[in-house]
């Protein structure tokens, strides 16, 4: 037991087997990034190589050919795009983020250039028209390219189409602007004295001192002054979400001392999770002014492409195919959801009410994740510290390969990267390897959090997949980013929440691995909004399942398996307040189509409209003058999709209580993950891949679009 122990805290790269060095390279393995100037370089490279294949479509080939350049195409700008995306988000050498960023703008323009091509866009429109030629994935990229292109506006009258660019490019830049703006203005609040905040989160916060003024001394006739020590908590993500689940805001003892010494009333003092709860939710305020300017450009936008609003535009090459048919499935979510969620919240105000001894005590928007967290722990006998040991991240990094050899018989290899490769001393590389197949593809990890890092979790593509030829493949590249908390990372241990978001974020990351396109317009995560969550929010379901967790849940000291009893519990927590979560996320949703949707009067009051949604879809009050709205980046990158996690949701649960639920971990079912959803990324008609993968019951026709059947949904929340 003992040398079992002793190998589960060698680390996270003794969780994968390693081969030898190679020679030096640039950044992500291309060679043209070995400075930071090289940015420049690869997009002169990625210009001059798409004109060249331009300059081949206008002598209009065969259908075929007119199509594999047009994916090539896009495979050459996509790696610009997505190498510069991921380098402004991780690399903490400035001069390679700020060449990053002038690249990705340098190359989103010669992108706009690209889908406005006259030449492009009559070859694609040959080659759709030549349908008989072209294999079945083939007129899916002809159909898809055209359409893409008249999403751009080519079709357009020339002003107008000059317009669309500018409108383009200025959405682009707005989008950069906000979440620049959520990453380097996240607010902070200094807390006097340290003592408010509990002693286990000091170490995250820095500390911070003042001079305080307390009693008059006649003998010397001076003021007294004490220097006091306090903590500064900077209300990004992470440190919000810490403050809001464990700081009690009752911190008495603390209050009186401090107001003793320098004569003042408790009155001063704001309750610390209130403080934290409204600058965290009000910064940054400059994403008023730039959301505005955001939602007027779509608006533009989507009425010179005929629509009657953004929502409209950006939902109607979707399965739901209009913002009318996804708000109407809101709606019906919202109030068969309303009466579970109302018996919810009273029964987290009674618990306050206990707590407190105060019998009129009122809920308030900060004693959410308190509260919560509080009754879940209480109720179902749950210690942080107790759950976290079982889930050292070494652990958790083998639990993924516990998965993929399961499910697909394949396994996870760290192999080294040359020098500069890497951007942070922390990533390591795997190769995702089958014994019959042979690589599938290569993955970034680069786990811990750090200054000016993306603040959240997420999926980043560094190159897609494709066919190159009959007998060779371009495999595909992925980053997974996390900003897990350890400075010392191998002995770094996750929550159960840090656990279930690896897996969701390793579940996009498998749909890139596996998908095995002919073009990479369609590899991986390329699909129809509607269903690219729907792997995240499966994988998901694995972190809750006891037969999944034992194979790797271990002990860091004596090795012994997570007990099923602490599963069951922590399932028990989960399942405290399904209505409350679900109707969060149905806020969300209509939050995002609201702002996107027809516009009333500019410039929207973004603020009092927001509360006002929050007032009639839940059932928590608004803090006064806060906008949280104004860091919620899903608004650039989802922007009237946010409802697509829902869709997501509904149909990942139907998945697993169809497929998975029975034998999560068998074969068979990685089997039908693989080859009737993975493997086919976007290129078949996703209400078709649906039907194809968990029948036909899946998904419902309503308002000439079409929405998930939550069933499902309904059966596991108890609805």
């Amino acid at each position: 037991m003992l040398s079992r122990a002793a190998a589960i805290r060698r680390g996270a790269a003794a969780a994968f087997s390693t081969v030898s060095e190679k020679p030096e390279t640039g950044l992500y393995g291309f060679d043209v990034l070995r400075t930071a100037k090289g940015f420049r370089r690869f997009v002169d490279d990625a210009i001059e190589r798409s004109d060249e294949l331009v300059a081949h479509v206008a002598r209009l080939p065969s259908a075929p050919e007119i199509v594999r350049a047009m994916d090539e195409i896009s495979n050459t700008v996509c790696s610009v795009i997505d190498s510069a995306e991921l380098c402004r988000n991780t690399h903490p050498d400035r001069e390679f983020v700020e060449e990053a960023d002038k690249a990705s703008m340098r190359i989103y323009e010669h992108l706009q250039y690209l889908n406005t091509n006259i030449t492009l866009y009559n070859a694609i429109l040959k080659a759709e028209g030549e349908s008989v030629l072209l294999t079945e994935e083939a007129r899916r990229a002809a159909t898809t390219l055209r359409i893409d292109f008249e999403k751009g506006g080519i079709h357009l009258p020339e002003d107008k189409l000059e317009r669309v660019n500018q409108l383009n490019l200025e959405i682009a830049q707005l989008g950069r602007k906000f979440s620049e703006n959520v990453m380097n203005k996240p607010g902070f609040v200094d807390v006097y004295p340290a003592s408010r905040v509990p002693r286990n989160l000091r170490h995250h916060f820095k500390s911070v001192y003042r001079f305080n003024f307390g009693s008059f001394e006649k003998q010397s006739n001076q003021m007294s002054t004490a220097k006091q020590k306090g903590l500064r908590i900077v209300t990004d993500s992470e440190n919000l979400s810490s403050a809001l689940r464990w700081i009690s805001d009752e911190e008495v003892n603390a209050y009186h001392q401090f107001s003793d010494t320098v004569n003042l009333t408790i009155s001063n003092f704001p309750k610390v999770r209130k403080q934290v709860y409204i600058v965290g939710n009000s910064e940054p305020r400059e994403n008023i002014g730039v959301l505005n300017e955001l939602i007027d450009a779509r608006d533009e936008l989507a009425k010179i492409m005929g629509c009657k609003s953004y929502a409209d535009f950006a939902i109607r090459p979707n399965m739901a195919a209009s913002a009318d048919v996804v708000m109407s499935f809101l709606g019906y979510l919202s109030n068969i959801v309303r009466h579970k969620a109302d018996e919810e919240f009273k029964a987290i105000q009674d618990f306050k009410r206990r707590i407190c001894n105060e019998k009129s005590a009122d809920l308030e928007p900060w004693d959410e994740d308190y509260f919560i967290g509080m009754m879940k722990s209480s109720l179902n006998n749950l210690d942080a510290s107790v759950i976290a040991k079982y889930f050292p991240l070494s652990q958790c990094l083998k639990g993924l390969n516990v998965l993929v050899e399961s499910l697909f018989g394949a396994t996870f290899h760290q192999i080294p990267m040359r020098d500069g490769e890497s951007w942070h001393p922390d990533v390591i590389k795997l190769s995702l390897r089958h014994p019959d197949e042979g690589d599938l593809g290569f993955m970034y990890l680069d786990l811990y959090s750090r200054k000016g890092k993306y603040p959240g979790c997420a999926h980043f593509a560094v190159q897609g997949g494709r066919r190159l030829s009959d007998s060779n493949y371009q495999l595909p590249i992925i980053a997974l980013v996390c900003n897990f908390s350890n400075s010392s990372g191998i002995t770094a241990r996750l929550n159960h929440g840090d656990v279930e978001t690896l897996f969701h974020e390793f579940g996009h990351a498998l749909h890139s691995l596996l998908s095995r396109t002919e073009y990479q317009h369609f590899s991986g995560t390329r699909v129809a909004l509607d269903v690219a969550e729907t792997p995240s929010n499966l994988f998901e379901c694995y972190a809750w399942d006891y037969r999944v967790l034992k194979t790797f849940a271990l002990d860091e000291t004596t090795g012994d398996a997570i007990p099923e009893k602490l599963v069951k519990a922590l399932n028990a927590s989960r399942n405290m307040f399904p209505a409350t979560e679900l109707q969060r996320q149905i806020f969300y949703s209509i939050m995002d189509l609201t702002l996107f949707g027809e516009q009333a009067s500019k410039p929207m009051d973004t603020i009092s409209t927001v509360a006002d949604l929050r007032r009639k879809h839940t059932s928590w009050k608004c803090a006064e003058g806060a906008h949280w709205h104004t860091r919620f980046t899903h608004l650039i990158n989802y922007g009237a999709g946010y409802y697509s996690y829902l869709y997501a949701r509904c149909f990942a649960t139907t998945i697993w209580q169809e497929i998975c639920q029975e034998d999560p971990l068998s074969r068979s079912a990685g089997s039908t993950i693989r080859d009737k959803f993975l493997r086919h990324g976007g290129s078949k008609d996703p209400s078709s891949l649906l039907k194809d993968f968990a029948g036909d019951a899946i998904i419902r026709n309503s308002g000439g679009g079409i929405i998930p059947d939550i069933s499902s949904l309904c059966k596991e929340i108890d609805l």
